[in-house]
């Protein structure tokens, strides 16, 4: 302070002000040898010490006012503000403390006014700190005293909120609310409107402002109960962390007059604040929240009073539940808009936050809901995004596999972002980035401009830590993109949608794998609220799927299916007339990237048998893989050795394939590599396609897909297109990440 008093004041006025902070200084001196003596430290001793804090800095500020030559006045609110013994302000008779403000030595002269906060003195004489909202409690006194007509309080924030700004970057200031709204809001964790502080300035509703010290030019907050026209039926979303639940539960309270009365005068007098009660339409329960410093205490005291009960088996044992938070909807119109309650349970149901207890006041400006402190940050963020972001969603992207599809992807994205959260108001947000070598997770999300280098000095990549790491920072409408082909990263799907978030898979294992775990991964999809999407499993962007879905809810029934599954089987069979060998033409294949690395995967047909074993299964047949029958066109000792090997024994083989050609064109007809479902049972293998068949045109690398059903029953359902590449497949994973967010 003596240092700051140089700085500030010139050199010719700062005698005083040294003078009197050195007389400040005395006094706490002689204060801490009295602890020292005693070796005794009492209350009234620490609140008289905590007064000089802001003795010493409204001095200061007063002294430095003083010496730009501005009309100012600084007054120690002590002489005038006292306190009961019970340290609650008296009520003064407002004559009079006018009276004592007017007689301090020119006050009438001045044009500002600095006061001590937050202190006053007691009955004896002795210093008081005024505690939680001391502050304000000065601010209120003065308020009423001298006639204002507004009080404003001047804080480092920009107001109040529409949610913990800490907590949701999206949080705007709200410009009105009454004097319920503030009050409901301040109780469940604003610390800028403290009611028990301001109960004088309440009581004759006078008008509060608060104000950014930053931006003074901002509004902010007004807080009047003169009627505003806005439209908004909720205020804000307020949230109270450390909260710990209470029940008491049993058949013995059914009708039992008194019950209640017992609880709450037992947790009354045991100074234990209730800040949430609920109780079943049965009266078999009562659940009461407290905060988490009070939990112990409650239990052993309900406990104790209800020991008799508890004996007989009248009641349960006392539960207690910790480690939550309270998240509530503050608005004074919510009980002229009807459905606020579905909309704020839905949107959490859908990022799979439970709910412990619910309660809603008498007077309908507040509905609260407890739930886990892990989510309560999402809660925020979910129900913000459902009341005050004008539908705009945000998605959260965990990619795994940046390869040739991943690459497309997030290119993909990067050319569309705008124009989709313009249209169709959602914000795509990539939060984690995983390839084989390093991974990357950040809240913030990835900058996609930059995503390359940030992965490259990333962690090394490990997918269970990155999908735990996923689950942990729990951000609302998180999608798992996997494009891959490992075995390892479906293991983790029933994590990610037990946790109520999305899974986009262009990966086949988890659809072709076992029935069992194929048929849970649908179900927990549906459990959890989320979505279990694959359309890229089978003709890549192709809406192979989503149409054999859609045919499905609507009642059809699929009777025949036929199809060409493999892009680059036809690739192969479309460019193979006799002028090159087969190998020359698969080589051909695999440069140009319609192969896996090693080709035998497509031409042995196994790929073709998961596509099909997914159609079948998605159109409502259990099948696994060793029912479905495969013809291979592949001799024997191609599929032995290593890629190489695979590649001479083909030369060996030119014969063969020459023979399966020669027979084809004698019958005027094309060589397809089939996928067949019919009466219960699959097949796949080669064809001899004639020209009247549909799939007799199809070049390149397009697949086509013949359902045969009940309504379609004449002439069949096609679906026919690009069905492998990079950009075709990259473009359905986009697809099913938009379908992920939309109902």
């Amino acid at each position: 302070y003596l240092t700051l008093a140089r700085l500030l004041i010139p050199v010719q006025q700062q005698s005083s002000v040294l003078s009197f902070f050195k007389q400040r200084f005395n006094e706490l001196e002689n204060i801490f040898k009295g602890i020292s003596l005693l070796n005794e430290c009492t209350k009234t001793t620490k609140e008289s010490i905590h007064c000089y804090s802001t003795i010493l800095s409204s001095y200061l500020l007063s002294a430095g006012c003083k010496s730009m030559v501005l009309e100012t006045k600084w007054i120690d609110t002590r002489e005038f503000i006292k306190v009961d013994t019970d340290n609650v302000l008296k009520n003064i008779d407002v004559a009079n403390s006018i009276k004592s403000i007017a007689e301090i030595e020119n006050f009438h002269t001045a044009k500002i006014l600095i006061c001590t906060a937050g202190i006053a003195k007691s009955q004896k004489g002795t210093n008081i700190y005024l505690g939680k909202g001391g502050a304000d409690k000065t601010a209120s006194f003065l308020a009423t005293s001298m006639n204002a007509n507004c009080l404003e309080i001047w804080t480092s924030s920009k107001g109040m909120t529409t949610a913990d700004s800490n907590l949701v970057n999206n949080a705007r200031t709200i410009k009105q609310m009454n004097f319920e709204e503030a009050m409901e809001l301040s109780h469940f964790g604003s610390t800028l409107f403290y009611p028990p502080a301001l109960a004088s300035i309440i009581s004759i509703e006078l008008p509060i402002r608060i104000k950014n010290i930053n931006k003074p030019e901002e509004e902010g907050t007004l807080i009047s109960n003169i009627e505003t026209h806005s439209a908004d039926s909720i205020k804000g979303i307020s949230s109270l962390k450390n909260i710990a639940l209470i029940n008491v539960e049993g058949s013995g309270m059914i009708g039992i007059p008194g019950f209640s009365k017992k609880l709450f005068t037992a947790l009354n007098e045991s100074e234990i604040n209730v800040i949430l009660i609920t109780q079943s339409a049965s009266e078999h329960s009562i659940c009461v929240g407290v905060h988490q410093s009070a939990a112990e205490k409650s239990t052993q005291v309900l406990n104790k009073i209800f020991q008799k009960e508890i004996e007989a088996g009248e009641i349960k044992t006392i539960l207690l539940e910790e480690e939550l938070s309270i998240v509530a909807l503050v608005g004074d119109k919510m009980k002229s808009h009807p459905g606020i309650s579905g909309k704020m349970f839905s949107a959490l149901g859908r990022n799979g936050i439970n709910i412990r207890a619910i309660a809603q006041g008498s007077n309908e400006i507040n509905i609260s809901a407890v739930i886990k402190t892990t989510d309560i940050e999402k809660a925020l963020n979910v129900l913000h995004e459902a009341f005050f972001e004008d539908t705009k969603k945000e998605i959260n992207l965990f990619i795994i596999g940046a390869g040739n599809v991943g690459k497309k992807l997030l290119q993909q994205i990067s050319e569309q972002s705008e124009k989709i959260e313009s249209d169709q108001k959602i914000k795509i947000k990539i939060s984690g980035i995983c390839n084989s070598r390093n991974m990357l997770i950040t809240e913030n999300g990835i900058p996609i401009s930059d995503w390359q280098n940030l992965l490259n000095d990333g962690e090394k990549a490990d997918p269970w830590v990155f999908v735990s790491n996923m689950t942990k920072i729990n951000l609302r409408n998180s999608v798992l993109v996997d494009i891959t082909a490992n075995e390892t990263i479906p293991t983790h799907y029933q994590q990610v949608l037990k946790k109520s978030m999305s899974v986009v898979a262009c990966n086949k294992i988890a659809a072709s794998g076992n029935f069992d775990e194929y048929k849970l991964l649908k179900d927990l999809s549906v459990s959890y609220n989320c979505k279990f999407l694959f359309e890229t499993n089978v003709g890549a962007a192709l809406p192979i799927i989503g149409t054999l879905n859609d045919l499905i809810k609507s009642g059809d029934k699929i009777n025949k299916i036929n199809a060409v599954l493999s892009g680059t089987l036809n690739f192969v069979f479309n460019n193979y007339d006799g002028s090159k060998s087969f190998a020359q033409v698969v080589k051909q294949a695999q440069e140009e990237g319609y192969t896996e690395p090693d080709p035998r995967l497509d031409l042995s047909g196994k790929d073709v048998m998961r596509k099909i074993m997914i159609l079948v299964r998605e159109a409502g047949t259990k099948i696994e893989m060793d029912q479905i029958t495969c013809n291979s066109f592949l001799p024997a000792s191609c599929m032995e050795g290593t890629v190489e090997d695979f590649y001479k024994e083909m030369e060996k083989n030119e014969a063969h394939f020459k023979s399966l050609l020669d027979e084809a064109k004698n019958k005027n007809a094309k060589l397809k590599f089939v996928a067949t479902f019919k009466d219960g049972k699959a097949s796949v293998g080669l064809q001899h396609i004639s020209q009247e068949n549909e799939m007799y045109h199809l070049y390149g690398k397009d697949n086509i897909v013949l359902f045969h059903t009940e309504r379609y029953s004449e002439q069949p359902l096609v679906i026919k297109g690009a069905g492998a590449g990079a950009d075709v497949t990259a473009s359905g994973v986009f697809a099913d990440i938009l379908r992920s967010i939309n109902n």
